[in-house]
């Protein structure tokens, strides 16, 4: 059994609210500290279950973690890794667990990942992640549901990628910073969380140069130091916001925020007739009601193009905008969970192939539905706030995968959402 919400309309949502750091981020961030050998410091860490699932792998391997989860920092002693063997119970509970094996492999030459867990969107297949280590150097086998991977040392190649695999850049990145030579990668993933994971990377004694481009260039080193980082704020998390500012029609202020990161959220929201301001503490997105929301057709790209992440929270707003919008998903194959729900709360949406139409109605109804994932759930979440009715919002442990506290943060906003356990 899993909490669940009960939400209850209650005008616009108004105030302020402070992003928390980016899930993304960190958890990459947090398989790298294993490549010191040293402790380190991560901070800006949000309050999620994801993490602290991440925690709970890196000690079954032998390192050591201490999350001071009101000040947000969480410390990484890496000396005692030991252990090159993953366990299922972690591994199955979030899809970034297999971030470890480059790191693992880099630092103890072998390594057993077993295949990950994480939200059943799509297929995310880890072949990308061996092909690129399998370049460096590494013996893989697949027996079992366990990746085995093993080599003496690693060795600077060049690798292209089939796809601009976010993972599998990371990570790529983090084995070939302590393999011998220089390695080339290309066709890479461009998203600012990789740029993080870079800054962390160098920071820590790391030779990386170009990420954020389609090239990285990464000139192994002998070893690398513990170190303080502070993650990026969370492009997602403050998405969600936006969105709910102009789903409830209302005037929400977002502090601790990357403008930059959010141009394509940004730019769609002023497409549907919702304001966006940059202001010197953050972002302001507010609806003045003179005109209303309208439709706009949307497509799902790798960054810097509109974020699959935010797909299912814009069909939230789509549904109650004037005219008829076309959603249409190329990242995930299966990433339209949100709509079966959605369509019981009244929503008119008919999916075609890879894309979804939706015919906005002028009010959802309350009811009682289903998060199937974490933005899925959240779409649902915000889809409630200006249904007609109460709704009561099963699976509360997907949203707490990615979201800090989101009932409460809503709450304080002036939405009425309880959590009953």
């Amino acid at each position: 059994m899993t909490d669940k919400f009960i939400i209850t309309p209650n005008g616009p949502l108004k105030g302020d609210v402070h992003i928390s750091g980016a899930k993304n981020a960190v958890l990459p961030v947090l398989a790298a500290t294993l490549l010191t050998g040293q402790d380190c410091v991560v901070q800006n860490v949000p309050d999620l279950s994801d993490v602290e699932a991440m925690c709970g792998l890196l000690e079954s391997l032998g390192a050591g973690t201490r999350w001071d989860r009101e000040a947000g920092n969480l410390t990484v002693f890496s000396s005692g890794l030991e252990r090159h063997e993953a366990a299922y119970e972690w591994v199955g509970k979030l899809r970034a667990s297999f971030l470890i094996i480059g790191p693992m492999l880099a630092r103890l030459g072998r390594a057993k990942v077993p295949l990950p867990g994480g939200c059943a969107i799509g297929s995310r297949p880890v072949d990308l992640h061996l092909k690129g280590l399998a370049a460096l150097g590494a013996d893989i086998e697949h027996a079992h549901g366990f990746i085995s991977a093993k080599a003496e040392k690693l060795t600077g190649a060049r690798i292209y990628l089939d796809f601009p695999s976010v993972g599998a850049t990371e990570s790529i990145m983090m084995a070939a910073s302590l393999a011998q030579g220089q390695t080339i990668l290309e066709n890479c993933a461009v998203e600012p969380e990789i740029v993080d994971l870079a800054n962390f990377l160098n920071a820590a004694g790391a030779d990386i140069r170009g990420a954020g481009t389609d090239t990285v260039k990464i000139n192994g080193t002998n070893g690398m130091r513990g170190i303080t980082h502070s993650v990026i704020p969370d492009r997602i998390e403050a998405g969600t916001f936006m969105v709910a500012a102009a789903l409830t029609r209302g005037d929400i202020r977002l502090t601790n925020v990357m403008a930059d990161h959010l141009k394509p959220v940004t730019a769609k929201l002023k497409e549907v007739n919702v304001n966006v301001q940059e202001t010197d503490f953050g972002l302001r997105v507010f609806h003045d009601n003179t005109l209303e929301v309208i439709a706009a057709d949307i497509k799902t790209l790798p960054y810097p193009g509109f974020p699959t992440d935010m797909q299912a929270l814009f069909m939230s707003l789509m549904a109650t905008a004037a005219g008829t919008s076309i959603i249409t998903e190329t990242v995930f194959e299966n990433r339209f969970m949100q709509v079966g729900e959605l369509k019981r709360m009244g929503a008119e949406i008919k999916i075609e192939s890879r894309s979804a139409v939706v015919e906005g109605v002028r009010k959802l109804a309350g009811t009682q539905v289903c998060a199937s994932d974490l933005r899925a759930g959240a779409a649902l979440m915000l889809a409630a706030l200006t249904a007609d009715g109460k709704t009561e919002l099963n699976g509360a442990n997907h949203i707490d995968r990615g979201y800090c506290n989101l009932d409460t943060r809503l709450n304080q906003l002036g939405a009425d959402v309880r959590r009953i356990s």
